[in-house]
């Protein structure tokens, strides 16, 4: 069995209140080179608790794709841009990947 390496490579996830917001926020990611690429899912459902109430919300589900040197930067700005008060931003390091895919990630935040 081959040995499993750690990678370089993270996927981050992060929800905005709208395709406008999402579709501002990739551009901006993936135009100052902190993403190499955003993906826009479907709106989804989201329930949540949010000052003590539960609470439900639209949202556009965004999966960010980034490295773990530019995530520091990536995170920043985007907290900087994004309207809510507590923005979710998570980065999950990727396990694996196809070389091809990961050598053009890295060279998207380059």
């Amino acid at each position: 069995m081959d040995k499993v390496l750690p990678m370089n490579e993270w996927i981050v996830l992060c929800n905005a209140p709208d395709d406008d917001t999402a579709s501002r926020l990739a551009e901006t990611l993936v135009g100052e080179r902190l993403a190499a690429c955003v993906n826009l899912l479907a709106p989804c459902r989201s329930v949540y608790r949010w000052q003590g109430a539960v609470e439900t919300a639209a949202e556009v589900p965004m999966l960010i794709k980034t490295t773990a040197e530019r995530y520091p930067a990536l995170e920043a700005r985007l907290a900087e841009l994004h309207p809510y008060e507590v923005a979710e931003i998570v980065a999950v390091p990727l396990a694996a990947g196809l070389p091809a895919y990961l050598d053009w990630l890295r060279d998207g935040v380059a």
